[in-house]
Parts: C-alpha cells; structure tokens; sequence
C-alpha cells in the first residue's frame, strides 16, 4: 500500500501524488473499500480516485535515485522499437506506455526520435500519431525522472543527453 504524500506512477496517466487514501461506502454494500485520492502531476487541479485493492491500472512507486542513474547509464543499451506497420507501431506504443515500465518508455522515445529524424531528412513532418505519443513518453520519463533527480521536468531530457554527451 502507497503512503499520503508519496509520488507513484499510475498507468498511462505517469506520476500522481497520493493525496489521500480513504473509505468510500457504496450504496447498497455492506462493507466500505479503500480508494486512493491521487493528484496528477502532469494535470494541475486533476484528481483520480481509484481502488487500492483490486485495480486494473499498474501502479507503481516512482523510481529510486539510483534506479533513475542507472537507467540512464544503460540508455544506448536499450533497443528502439523494430515495428514497420504504422497500425501495429501505435499499439507498440500504447502498450508500452501501459507497462508504466521506463525502459519501454526509452525504447519508444528512441524509436520516435529515430522516425523524427529520418522523416526530416526526407522533408516530410511527424506523423499525429508520433507527435502524440512522444509527447505523452516523455511527460511520463522525464516526469518520473524529475522526482528522484530533483529537478524540473523541462530540464531531464536536457541533463540526459548532456550527461551522454560526457561519456564519449
């Protein structure tokens, strides 16, 4: 079980803050259950309310500082996404995002970092759907990130790659 005030990461939604954990007593039950009042980072004023036990989205704590290092020390051994169909590519990419897993949010962030610029070179833009989906792996990244890292999530992705650009 997840503490008040404690950062977890709650599906595709990314980091929520617990704000509350409290009963709720349904019409017609007997008994009451327990629910989470979680609070989005990414969505000031949003709230979430959704079973502690028995619910269907992965929750999960928000990583570790030394998980975060370590995840990123080990960024250029985590393979982009090798899918061709852009109906299948999507679905990659939703499933992904569903595992709240960073290491699969990575391989997408590659995989649409790579399309990005291959499609530059060919003079064309981002598809809608690549604009989406990068948009939403690096709310829940870099989100994730900010916390352990202590810092703003605007500047994660710009301490990875300086931090990468050190190692060479």
């Amino acid at each position: 079980m997840f503490e008040k005030g404690e950062y977890i990461v709650y599906g595709m939604t990314g980091v929520c803050r617990v704000s509350d954990i409290t009963e709720m007593n349904m019409d017609g039950l007997s008994t009451s259950k327990l629910y989470y009042v979680l609070e989005p980072a990414s969505v000031n004023g949003s709230r979430i309310i959704t079973p502690v036990e028995g619910n269907k989205n992965v929750m999960r704590r928000v990583m570790t500082s030394e998980e975060a290092y370590d995840l990123i020390d080990g960024i250029r051994e985590i393979d982009s996404l090798s899918v061709r169909d852009d109906k299948q590519r999507e679905n990659c990419y939703k499933e992904a995002l569903k595992t709240c897993d960073c290491r699969e949010w990575v391989g997408v962030l590659k995989t649409l970092y790579l399309r990005r610029r291959d499609r530059l070179r060919r003079g064309k833009r981002m598809t809608e759907v690549d604009e989406r989906y990068l948009k939403k792996t690096k709310e829940n990244l870099f989100g994730e990130l900010s916390i352990p890292l202590g810092m703003p999530a605007e500047e994660v992705e710009k301490y990875i790659v300086a931090r990468m650009e050190v190692g060479e």
